[in-house]
Order: structure tokens, then C-alpha cells, then sequence
């Protein structure tokens, strides 16, 4: 059954986040309800001013969560109530065509479903992590690791994978030599 949440609303490019409600989607079969620390990110601040996308307001941002299982679908086996986890930049693809089957999930050929500003298969939109509550299916939620906190673990999720992501591909590490141009909070993940 669908249910309310509590959120930061932004109704246009020009207006302050407010306070305010939102519903989301009933748990369903393979879906995961999680209570949430939510980072903050500067794309979030673009996001809502328009300035990447067309937005369809109102719009709720939000995307480097983490929190705590509240509820689960009848489906879901890979979560239980109580895990700690976290959501990326994304909760769903079509899981048919060859990029998501290769685990290239960003890459979807029909389009990945974004956290906010974007529709879910079920053709309602999707809302972010200044809220209280977030539906995502359970494909798109990682446990989080016994001994990282819920506040350390959150902005991993985007700039420590956008950090982490270009290490891993060109295969560096010990004994490699990287450059990492700038000192703001990507580049101060991709140090560590």
C-alpha cells in the first residue's frame, strides 16, 4: 500500500526547498523501503535549478543515501529489516538488453531510472533522499559494511564511485602513478 513521506520539495529553479509530503510506491514483491541519511551534493543543487535537465517539478534531490531497512517486499531475499544499506544514483533498468546484462547498468539502452526526475516502471516519478522514505528495488541496494557509518558511507556513493570507477578501469594501484587535478571533495576521495 502506497505511503506518505516527509520531504524537501523544490517547485521551481528560482524557489527554496520547503517542507512537505510526498507519496511513494507500495513495497511490492522486490522493493525495499529504506529510512535515510542522504549526502549533499552539488549536482543536487543543479538538479534543481534546471541547469543539466529538464525537470519536472515538483522535484525531490537527494542521491547519496544510506539507512536502515524499515520494510520489505514479499520478494526481496538479498535484504532484511534492520540492514544498513545504500542507494546510488540509480534504482532501476530494464535488466534485458546486453549493457545491463553485462552489469553495465548505467549504460541501460532503453534508459536507467534515475532517483529523482526520472519515471519508474510503473510510469509514476521518482523522488529523492531528502525525505524520509525511498522505495528502490532490492538489485539497486548495497549492504553497508559493519564498521562504516551511515554518515561516512553516504557520499561514497557518488563521489567516491565517481573517484573509484576511473581507478578501477585503468587498472591502477600500488606503484602507479595517477594525476588528480583540483582539491574538492571528489578529489579528496580519490587521495584516499
Amino acid at each position: 500500500m502506497p505511503s506518505q513521506a516527509r520531504a524537501d520539495i523544490v517547485e521551481s529553479p528560482t524557489s527554496p526547498r520547503r517542507p512537505g509530503t510526498i507519496i511513494r510506491r507500495d513495497p511490492g514483491d522486490h522493493k525495499v523501503l529504506t529510512i535515510l541519511y542522504t549526502g549533499f551534493c552539488h549536482f543536487d543543487i543543479h538538479a534543481a535549478r534546471g541547469e543539466w535537465s529538464q525537470v519536472r517539478y515538483p522535484l525531490v534531490v537527494g542521491h547519496e543515501i544510506v539507512g536502515v531497512v524499515g520494510s520489505i517486499g514479499a520478494g526481496v531475499t538479498r535484504h532484511s529489516v534492520g540492514d544498513v544499506v545504500g542507494v546510488g544514483c540509480f534504482v532501476d533498468s530494464c535488466r534485458e538488453w546486453m549493457n545491463c546484462l553485462a552489469g553495465e547498468e548505467q549504460h541501460c539502452l532503453k534508459g536507467l531510472t534515475s532517483k529523482y526526475n526520472s519515471t519508474g516502471s510503473d510510469g509514476l516519478p521518482t523522488a529523492g533522499g531528502y525525505s524520509t522514505s525511498i522505495l528502490v528495488d532490492e538489485n539497486y541496494v548495497l549492504k553497508i559494511p559493519d564498521g562504516l557509518t551511515p554518515q561516512a558511507a553516504a557520499p561514497l556513493l557518488c563521489a567516491g564511485i565517481t573517484m573509484y570507477t576511473p581507478l578501477r578501469q585503468w587498472k591502477t594501484g600500488p606503484g602507479k602513478r595517477v594525476a588528480i587535478v583540483g582539491m574538492g571533495g571528489l578529489v579528496h576521495l580519490g587521495l584516499k
